[in-house]
């Protein structure tokens, strides 16, 4: 029985000690977990007027786990657990983790800068990396792009991020340029006519900025003319394949040839 009341009064006095401290502990860890949640639905609010949806999740995951890792160590601390050399340990462990995932901290960081400055957005048409292609997704790590003919390709972001880009669909309207070669035996002011007058009638060609129509090159074996009108992006394409196509049309109808390569072969017999 003297063992048995040495062992309660022990208990009591434990109790005396630490439950200032760990009741204490307790209401820290709720009020600390209601003021992350609201700091991190506030910071969601900001973010998602101005970045990309895929940041905004990044940030909320990455803000929740660092807040809680400090919430959790300074209860620890309030109840008299010994926190320096857990956190030596982890720091010794993250050191280790980034020397060996040194490429991904790269495309990492590369993500963070393509979403913040948004040199491209998804649906963006981009030429980088040695692809062409519609954006399709911006991840935290690579950018999936898919190919006109339906491809695929997952590009890590250090690649865009550090190596020159063509955003082709950032602007609301693009020049199409073409080039038809006539022989030099056509009338130059003929074949510009022609294709003046198609360029005028196709709705998709922009009258401002003018279409450009001259004499690119005296080439080889022809007349080579540019041809430059302005179209909206989405009508690139579409003007390009139907131009190509009816000019070629309109010239075989009004008389005007284009030429192929050809040369002129002289033989010489020698005489004996």
């Amino acid at each position: 029985m003297e063992n048995l009341d040495q062992y309660l009064d022990k208990g009591v006095e434990l109790v005396m000690e630490y439950a200032p401290q760990l009741l204490l502990a307790i209401i820290t860890l709720i009020v600390g977990m209601w003021l992350i949640g609201k700091a991190l639905k506030f910071t969601d609010d900001r973010l998602q007027k101005k970045f990309d949806p895929t940041l905004t999740k990044f940030v909320h995951s990455l803000a929740s786990v660092a807040l809680k890792a400090m919430l959790l160590v300074s209860v620890a601390q309030m109840v008299g657990i010994e926190t320096t050399s857990f956190i030596a340990v982890l720091g010794a462990a993250g050191l280790a983790i980034g020397l060996a995932l040194q490429g991904n901290l790269s495309n990492f960081a590369s993500g963070i800068m393509i979403l913040v400055f948004k040199p491209f957005k998804v649906g963006d048409v981009i030429d980088g990396a040695g692809y062409i292609g519609t954006v399709r997704e911006i991840q935290i790590f690579t950018t999936i792009l898919m190919t006109p003919d339906n491809r695929r390709v997952i590009i890590p972001n250090s690649n865009l991020a550090n190596n020159p880009l063509i955003n082709i669909a950032a602007e609301a309207t693009r020049r199409v340029d073409m080039v038809f070669g006539i022989s030099y035996g056509d009338d130059i002011d003929k074949a510009k006519n022609i294709i003046k007058s198609m360029l005028e009638a196709d709705s998709r060609v922009l009258k401002d900025p003018a279409p450009v129509i001259a004499v690119l090159a005296l080439a080889d074996s022809s007349v080579n003319l540019a041809v430059r009108p302005w179209v909206a992006t989405a009508d690139y394409w579409p003007l390009y394949f139907d131009m190509h196509e009816n000019v070629k049309k309109r010239f075989d109808e009004e008389g005007v040839t284009i030429p192929f390569p050809q040369r002129d072969v002289h033989i010489y017999q020698e005489t004996q």
